[in-house]
């Protein structure tokens, strides 16, 4: 199994380099990109599936052979009608799509454990689609240099924690993401009717496990933070080693997964292959172009680094996206829990956010959260879970926004409401906020 995920990793890494040359190559030539011809026929021809989808219902137009329109991080899907952020080429047989973003802010969290940094979030996609054997072969390569980018010991976060920083629990702060966040082939066929075969596999990726990805949701898209109930949720985004199969029916998905359930070790920039002995389950809906859920279950094996034993974790979500004129609405609605097998005990994280894109370059944007904490206090594991509430609103404004780029200007600020007993650490009313930059492509800018 190892040496089929190495395989993997360096067939990922032979094609992102070929890719990225070839985009490269074409903007030597072009360096201003052509002309667009027809925008409704060129989105309908060449949009390609595999993350933030164009804003149609491409299940009505896409030949049967592509993958879902609704796939986004992993395998998992998103509504149809969220509108993408990317650049995308043809070469030959194979549809090319590079997309991404940077933020680059300063986090100010207040309070006795709170600090104020200046500090970059970032990711870059990369993507290859070739038809392959009456299907579809997607190669997915995601890269982020957060672990350049990050203060130490991580991005400054109020009551967040997971994974560990010099052999220590994080507390406070959020973990910078990998250099390699994905490696992954995926391969769709139908077989029969409205029935298609899916497999995918990954040497870095996302098992069947969870909502989207948080980085990857709509509804989440101006907010460069990570939600407090991430490692209740969406953590296994980053796994080394995952399989997955299923079938996609009409507009229902089942799917299973085997993965190294493993969270990444503080070596950010390698992969830590490792048995796939953990193991989940998904079925996905869509019942438009402008709803998804996901109901999931699985077991981890040995999850975390400094605490031994499995953990059961159920998700349940709902997205829906409603594009309008000059503008769209997503909302998320998240559910994760986490049952600890040698504490025997669960955690709970519910999660509601949401952004408007009104007026084409105005956004607004909030997230809630109540979330169950039990690792604010590593030291004193005997101390009981706490129920954390956070309250997050904000705005971004496109200062820059051309077919390539789209350059904003934003701010957030979130308040908490925690148990009394917590003042003493975190002070009776801690508050934390934000002001960045974000860069990132224009929308569906595509070359011929």
């Amino acid at each position: 199994m190892r040496t089929l995920m190495f395989t993997i990793f360096l067939l990922q890494l032979c094609v992102s380099c070929a890719s990225a040359q070839v985009a490269l190559e074409a903007h030597a030539s072009d360096p201003q990109g052509q002309t667009q011809q027809n925008q409704d026929q060129a989105e309908q021809k060449h949009d390609m599936p595999g993350m933030d989808m164009p804003a149609m219902d491409m299940s009505q137009s896409a030949p049967n052979w592509m993958p879902s329109p609704h796939v986004s991080s992993g395998t998992g899907w998103q509504p149809a009608a969220t509108s993408s952020h990317m650049w995308m080429k043809s070469a030959g047989a194979w549809d090319l799509m590079a997309h991404g973003v940077v933020f680059a802010d300063y986090n100010q969290q207040s309070g006795p454990r709170g600090a104020g940094k200046a500090e970059s979030v970032n990711w870059l996609m990369l993507m290859e689609q070739h038809k392959l054997g009456g299907g579809s072969l997607l190669f997915r390569e995601m890269f982020s240099a957060e672990s350049l980018t990050a203060p130490h010991p991580g991005f400054p976060e109020l009551f967040q924690t997971g994974e560990t920083y010099h052999g220590q629990p994080l507390v406070d702060h959020q973990h910078p993401h990998n250099v390699f966040s994905e490696l992954a082939l995926e391969y769709t066929r139908p077989i029969g009717g409205r029935i298609s075969w899916l497999f995918y596999g990954a040497a870095a990726g996302d098992p069947a496990l969870g909502p989207v990805a948080f980085m990857h949701r709509v509804s989440a898209s101006e907010l460069p933070m990570a939600p407090l109930s991430h490692h209740l949720q969406d953590s296994t985004h980053t796994s080394f080693g995952v399989i997955t199969t299923g079938l996609v029916v009409a507009r229902f998905k089942v799917e299973g997964s085997v993965f190294n359930g493993r969270e990444p070790d503080e070596k950010r920039y390698g992969i830590q292959f490792a048995v796939l002995d953990s193991w989940s389950a998904r079925l996905s809906v869509a019942p438009s172009r402008n709803w998804t859920a996901q109901y999931s279950y699985g077991r981890l094996e040995h999850p975390e680094a400094l605490e031994p034993g499995s953990q059961h974790r159920q998700t349940a979500s709902v997205e829906y996206v409603r594009p309008f004129a000059n503008g769209s609405w997503a909302t998320s609605l998240v559910w994760g829990r986490v049952h600890k097998v040698l504490e025997n005990h669960n955690l709970n994280g519910y999660l509601l956010e949401t952004t408007a894109n009104f007026k084409s370059r105005n956004y607004a944007f909030s997230r809630l959260e109540l979330v169950d904490k039990d690792e604010l206090f590593p030291g004193n594991p005997s101390l009981p879970t706490f129920r954390i509430e956070a309250y997050t609103f904000g705005g971004a404004r496109d200062l820059v926004q051309t077919r390539l780029w789209q350059l904003a200007l934003g701010a957030d600020v979130t308040f908490y409401s925690k148990p009394s007993v917590l003042d003493f650490s975190y002070g009776n009313n801690p508050v934390s906020f934000q002001v960045f930059l974000r860069v990132r492509p224009g929308l569906n800018h595509h070359d011929h």
